[in-house]
């Protein structure tokens, strides 16, 4: 099939039907290969990177020259560049996959009924998984590396600004997974730059079980809204930290100034303070100096500037919106509440069901919070950008879920698992 075919949907529609077709045959193969046959694949697919760095960085290229015609910012072309650096990195990559245990087949739970059986779930595949992603071709590796270790078929949509990366990243996996045995077509990445492949790929029930998006929120809307395939997503990183009265002021300048400084641009970036009026006198003027002396700009409710304008600091009044905002950007609103009770208020009225968190020296506040905080990741006394996959533990993520069904936080291996029945008898009958 030809890559980039426009003209004509019919093609389209049935190089994609084409693809399905075969991802859902592949991912019966690949559901049963060993834990051995998952990380030689991914052992020889890190190996053909480094050794096809040169070949990947000639096909980067033309996507560079062509986003630069384009007018790609400044931010896209950095996020589409493959260096030797992120080569590496993507090689690296694999190979912590491959070090991580195999959650298919394991037995959990595994229990005796009074009537004698057993009964325990075991982890098994999900089987074919599209997903749609922007910009950063490391995806197509880190993708294909997760999906293959879980034993499922992908069939990967890159944006059509990373094509050639993404081809020829393509190359290096499927080398991978023929000289270990494995079906190429267990990892798919469309040819075709045409819009259309990602509506077809939104209605292909009978051959995808799931779809996962990576990009920006108006991407992630249309395919939450369009699809027909269940949806493992998250929209907005509004993401709380809540000043308790009971809180010890240096966890919370730290705690509170890595949460938004740390990094600005990421989904897990605190957005939003929340400081409880008893703690204010001690806490907010300190810290407010050190977020002003890093080019944070402030956003506050009517009391907290008051209270700053009498501490000889003048600040921009936030407005409804600002509640509500993921900024992404050294911009954060504050607002003081006169108790727990009405900083959980807030984050469940105004939060994205991201990340909170907590500074208290009180257990028993600390546990409402946690209780009663409706979101995936909930938080005492730790920055919010520990909200990562590497960071819990799971090694490698395929983003993060606010979804409350299947997966729910940071999607590593077992995120891209489910659960079935596992009934062990010796010729038990019902009586």
């Amino acid at each position: 099939m030809n890559a980039n075919i426009k003209s004509d949907s019919n093609d389209v529609e049935q190089y994609m039907s084409d693809v399905g077709y075969a991802a859902r045959a592949a991912s019966r193969a690949i559901g049963k290969a060993s834990t051995g046959q998952k990380n030689h694949a991914l052992g020889e697919i890190a190996q053909q990177i480094l050794a096809q760095a040169e070949v990947l960085k000639k096909a980067n290229a033309l996507d560079m020259v062509a986003g630069k015609e384009k007018g790609l910012d400044a931010a896209l072309l950095d996020r589409l560049e493959l260096t030797d650096e992120r080569i590496t990195s993507m090689a690296e990559g694999l190979r912590q996959i491959a070090a991580l245990p195999d959650p298919v087949g394991i037995i959990s739970n595994l229990a005796y009924r009074p009537s004698g059986i057993q009964v325990g779930q075991m982890r098994v595949p999900l089987g074919v998984i599209g997903i749609i992603y922007e910009s950063r071709p490391n995806v197509t590796a880190d993708a294909a590396g997760l999906c293959l270790k879980s034993g499922n078929a992908v069939i990967l949509r890159g944006g059509s600004e990373a094509i050639n990366s993404n081809q020829a990243i393509a190359e290096c996996i499927k080398h991978g997974l023929e000289v270990s045995g494995l079906p190429a077509d267990a990892v798919q990445v469309i040819k075709t730059t045409d819009r259309a492949a990602v509506g077809e790929l939104l209605r292909m029930k009978k051959f995808v079980d799931v779809i996962i998006p990576r990009g920006g929120k108006s991407l992630i809307e249309r395919i939450s809204n369009e699809s027909e395939v269940p949806v493992i997503k998250h929209l907005d990183g509004i993401c709380h930290v809540y000043i308790d009265d009971n809180a010890d002021k240096e966890k919370a300048l730290n705690v509170a100034f890595n949460s938004k400084t740390q990094r600005y641009g990421t989904c897990n970036t605190m957005e939003t303070l929340l400081v409880a009026e008893s703690a204010a006198t001690d806490i907010l003027p300190d810290l407010v100096k050190m977020y002003l002396e890093a080019g944070v700009e402030l956003r506050v409710c009517s009391h907290t500037q008051k209270f700053l304008k009498e501490q000889g600091v003048t600040v921009a009044l936030a407005d409804e919106s600002d509640w509500s905002t993921e900024y992404l950007a050294p911009i954060l609103s504050i607002k003081m509440v006169a108790d727990i009770n009405a900083a959980i208020s807030h984050i469940n009225q105004y939060s994205s069901q991201h990340t909170e968190s907590i500074i208290t020296e009180d257990y028993t506040k600390s546990r409402q919070f946690l209780r009663e905080v409706d979101s995936s990741s909930v938080m005492v006394n730790a920055s919010t950008r520990f909200a990562d996959g590497f960071e819990y533990g799971l090694g490698a993520e395929i983003g993060i879920s606010t979804d409350k069904l299947h997966a729910r936080g940071p999607v590593g291996l077992d995120g891209l698992t489910s659960l079935k029945y596992v009934v062990l008898g010796d010729g038990h009958i019902r009586q």
